[in-house]
């Protein structure tokens, strides 16, 4: 796996926390290989046995990625990475395949990797979220990319940690710590990534399998909003969907694979700049002919 993601040291590196002006990511989300299959045949919980059109797609947003000009800084996947849960058939050959396309990104765009509750389980435990760490990496981490503090969150101990208490206590109590660097305005902006949306449209929604639970989304956007956190970008929906509360940018984001609503397979395109974070979904195919709009690129030129 350090093949694919040997970049990301770059970005905890310590230079990296100097803002050095406006710069732009990518983020994709559900790739989930097999999931088009099982939904498509009705079996999601047993089914995908077959995941080509997954692969094809995450091809397509490879190529995409390679191609822009300028680079991104990083190229985010937030969660579900495969449909297979932990233990299930076809995890291994899934995960292998992912791997194998991933391979293929420009070795100068670090991959960041977001666990979800298909890479760790809908109610992880010590042993699966080994299994991602040894797969994919950290299931929770920080980096810099000039000036900009970015936060990994494993939204699963916010969804339910009943079988790995200690480790969520030990996420909260980084996640405190890091909050306090971000509340002491040392960094020009902090951005959130995690797997499922703190709430897809207004904080007061009923609670959902897509979102999560009342008490812990408020305490959660207490917290972020209170340290400053401009915006948290998800996926988990397979639709785009999200709004803002307490000037929180609360961003849920379709997938790379299967699609359960009216939008189309893509990835999003966020600019930072010195005082706002922009952001656009583009469909694979949409970027793959035209890249990314004058009016983004434009942003870029801001001193």
């Amino acid at each position: 796996m350090s093949e694919i993601s040997i970049a990301l040291p770059l970005l905890r590196q310590e230079k990296e926390r100097e803002w050095k002006g406006p710069f732009y990511f990518i983020q994709g989300a559900d790739p989930q290989f097999g999931l088009m299959k099982a939904w498509s045949t009705g079996e999601c919980d047993s089914g995908g046995d077959e995941w080509g059109q997954e692969t094809r797609l995450t091809e397509q947003a490879v190529r995409a990625v390679n191609r822009l000009n300028p680079k991104p800084k990083f190229f985010v996947l937030c969660g579900d990475l495969v449909h297979a849960m932990p233990g299930m058939p076809w995890r291994k050959e899934q995960t292998e395949d992912l791997q194998r396309v991933l391979r293929d990104v420009d070795s100068e765009i670090p991959l960041v990797f977001v666990s979800g509750n298909h890479d760790v389980g809908n109610v992880p435990t010590p042993e699966t979220i080994e299994e991602f760490q040894q797969t994919w990496g950290d299931d929770y981490f920080s980096f810099w990319v000039g000036g900009v503090l970015f936060l990994v969150l494993n939204s699963q101990f916010l969804y339910d940690a009943s079988r790995c208490p200690a480790l969520k206590q030990a996420q909260d109590q980084w996640l405190d710590q890091q909050l306090s660097i971000a509340g002491q305005r040392k960094c020009q902006h902090a951005i959130v990534f995690q797997h499922i949306p703190l709430f897809l449209e207004s904080i007061d929604e009923d609670d959902d399998y897509f979102n999560l639970s009342k008490p812990v989304r408020k305490e959660m956007v207490d917290k972020l909003s209170k340290a400053g956190v401009k915006a948290v970008f998800s996926g988990h929906y397979h639709r785009n969907a999200g709004g803002i509360y307490q000037n929180l940018d609360m961003v849920v984001s379709s997938a790379i694979g299967c699609q359960l609503g009216k939008d189309t397979h893509g990835l999003r395109v966020v600019v930072v700049t010195a005082e706002k974070i922009v952001h656009r979904y583009y469909s694979l195919d949409e970027l793959s002919e035209k890249g990314v709009e004058d009016d983004l690129m434009d942003l870029l030129k801001e001193k």
